[in-house]
């Protein structure tokens, strides 16, 4: 395995319903990372306040959603914004080495956000594919992939992390 790592975030029942719009988009980019023998890592939100409904541990809410390709068991909980305060996740990285992380997930203005922000803030290289990330606010999405670039990510759609061969049949 690289050092490098796919890492979708969030992509629960409980999220929002614009994650219907990215789930095959995603499955191809978890296709893409395996392809290039990249790990593949899930990462899971627990809502842990008492006063919240959604995100609950041992809720199907909680749950990945059933129409992502699960291909590793590489599945880690939060329960802070940032997917790094996921002690089990941070061994992992530094257990394999990981230097360089492609982010795909929701929710860009939160969980997103926060992880990339403390990825860069770490060293990592981090790309976002910025057509594999929702929001509950989709008009804030070209504001959030302006805010990845301030902090040092790369940002583009799958396709072009893909390749130029990609990018030519998509075009025809």
């Amino acid at each position: 395995m690289e050092n490098k790592a796919l890492v979708v975030i969030d992509i629960q029942n409980d999220i929002t319903k614009n994650y219907k719009k990215i789930v095959d988009g995603i499955n191809k980019a978890i296709d893409w990372a395996t392809a290039e023998d990249m790990h593949v890592v899930y990462i899971k939100h627990n809502n842990l306040s008492a006063g919240t409904r959604t995100f609950k541990p041992g809720t199907k809410g909680e749950e990945l959603v059933p129409e992502m390709k699960i291909v590793s068991d590489n599945i880690f909980t939060k329960s802070k914004s940032n997917a790094l305060t996921s002690e089990e996740f941070s061994g992992f990285i530094n257990n394999n080495g990981i230097a360089e992380f492609y982010v795909a997930g929701a929710d860009a203005t939160g969980c997103v956000k926060s992880t990339v922000f403390n990825m860069t803030k770490s060293g990592y290289r981090v790309h976002v594919i910025s057509d594999c990330v929702t929001s509950y606010d989709l008009k804030k999405l070209d504001e959030m992939y302006a805010y990845y670039a301030s902090k040092g990510c790369e940002v583009k759609e799958l396709d072009e992390y893909m390749g130029p061969e990609n990018l030519l049949h998509r075009r025809s």
